[in-house]
C-alpha cells in the first residue's frame, strides 16, 4: 500500500498497474539473456533467461523507454527493460468468470 501511496505522490512518473502485485515473465523475443541494470539505461549488473518470474517494485520512464525495478526471489536485482516483460492482466479465474446476459429492450 505504501508504494502505490508513492506512486500516487510522484504525479505520472510511475504507472501504478495490477501488475506490481503480482508475478510477471521475463519474455525477451531476441532469446538472449535479460540486462539487469543498475539504474535505467546504467551498467549491467546480471542477465536472467527468459521465463525467470519477476516482481516489479517500481516504474520508471526514461524518454520513451519504460523500465522496471525488479525482485527475484525476494531479493531487489535492479532495472529491467519493462517491453521484455510480460504481466498477467488479470487472474485466470477473473478470466473464466461468465458474464451476465444483457438484457433485451
Amino acid at each position: 500500500m505504501r508504494f502505490l501511496l508513492r506512486a500516487a505522490a510522484l504525479g505520472g512518473l510511475l504507472l501504478v498497474s495490477p501488475a506490481l502485485a503480482g508475478e510477471c515473465l521475463v519474455d525477451d523475443p531476441t532469446g538472449t539473456p535479460l540486462n539487469v541494470r543498475a539504474a535505467p539505461n546504467g551498467p549491467v549488473l546480471t542477465t536472467l533467461a527468459n521465463g525467470t518470474g519477476v516482481v516489479i517494485l517500481d516504474q520508471r520512464k526514461l524518454g520513451t523507454k519504460r523500465w522496471l525495478l525488479v525482485s527475484v526471489h525476494g531479493r531487489q536485482l535492479g532495472w529491467i527493460f519493462a517491453a521484455y516483460v510480460v504481466c498477467p492482466a488479470t487472474s485466470d479465474a477473473a478470466k473464466a468468470a461468465p458474464s451476465l446476459p444483457v438484457p433485451q429492450r
